[in-house]
């Protein structure tokens, strides 16, 4: 049911940060509960402190990937290649096929929200 009223829209501009992992299906079918482990490791110990630590908001997670929202590009693309030299380093001491590595995109997009106002009659 629609809500009563006027729908007033909110845009803003906004950064986007679209990553996942590389190779995702191959890490699973070759250690799926090592996988998930150390994904979860990444994400609690290096992901999410440098996307707060510029200032950004996961926006949606799927199994192997993010969307991350950044007031702005500069951010976007700083925190994408700060987790791209932690990346290289954490990967550094594992063998090849071990390694989990992230493809990133950024793009500059309109974020919109709807709000409605209600009004009474009486």
């Amino acid at each position: 049911m629609e809500p009563a009223g006027p729908v007033r829209v909110e845009r803003r501009l906004a950064a986007i940060l679209a990553a996942d992992v590389a190779g995702y299906s191959r890490l699973i079918e070759a250690d799926e509960e090592g996988t998930l482990r150390r994904l979860k490791a990444l994400r609690v110990e290096m992901i999410d402190p440098k996307i707060a630590n510029r200032r950004g908001r996961i926006v949606k997670t799927t199994g192997d990937g993010l969307l991350v929202e950044f007031a702005s590009v500069v951010d976007a693309v700083r925190c994408a290649a700060e987790l791209q030299a932690a990346m290289a380093e954490s990967n550094n001491p594992l063998p090849a096929d071990k390694r989990i590595e992230f493809r990133s995109e950024s793009t500059r997009a309109t974020s919109s929200s709807r709000t409605a106002t209600s009004l009474a009659t009486g």
